[in-house]
């Protein structure tokens, strides 16, 4: 069985994905997995985006010459445009690699705990049931700040980025005819 569980952010998806690997199920971070995948198309965000961090006055890189995904995600997700030009980049190596980790775990009921599963169809239609969690917007946003230590308002722009999430799940599944439950958290 694969599963996705999905939410906004600071939800609580992390939580319900350890509930379940106590029931034996294994999970694969979509979070983590797109950094690795990010990591390894540096190169090409650095083509796609040197320009566009240049006139911020944002520098991509890290001293180490790693990149800077939070100074890459103050510019992705502040406009739809440039946030679908890092997806074409980076979607299909997180495609990839999820996908070795599904058939290296063929044997075992996987959650795949992915916030915007529903934008990789390949991933997406190997679901049998999606689960969505959901958190009012301050518990969400205090999570958030203590957590990811950002600016605020880069977590507004998240936030807002995914104001129609539970809907875009809900049309999504209903297109593949994949049950959705919500769990209150």
């Amino acid at each position: 069985m694969i599963i996705c569980v999905t939410g906004q952010m600071a939800a609580g998806k992390n939580f319900i994905c350890s509930q379940l690997e106590r029931q034996g199920f294994v999970s694969l971070d979509l979070d983590k997995t797109a950094h690795e995948a990010i990591s390894l198309c540096t190169p090409q965000i650095l083509a796609a985006f040197g320009e566009e961090a240049k006139n911020r006055g944002i520098s991509l890189l890290n001293a180490d010459g790693s990149l800077n995904r939070r100074a890459l995600g103050q510019i992705v997700f502040s406009d739809k445009e440039l946030l679908s030009r890092q997806e074409a980049i980076v979607y299909p190596k997180i495609i990839q690699i999820t996908t070795q980790y599904i058939e290296e775990n063929r044997e075992k009921s996987v959650i795949l705990n992915a916030t915007v599963l529903f934008k990789t169809p390949e991933l997406f239609s190997k679901c049998e049931k999606i689960l969505f969690v959901k958190a009012n917007f301050f518990k969400r946003l205090m999570r958030a700040k203590k957590r990811d230590k950002m600016p605020l308002r880069q977590i507004l722009a998240r936030f807002k980025s995914q104001k129609n999430l539970f809907k875009e799940y809900k049309n999504a599944a209903k297109e593949l005819d994949i049950p959705i439950e919500t769990i209150k958290n």
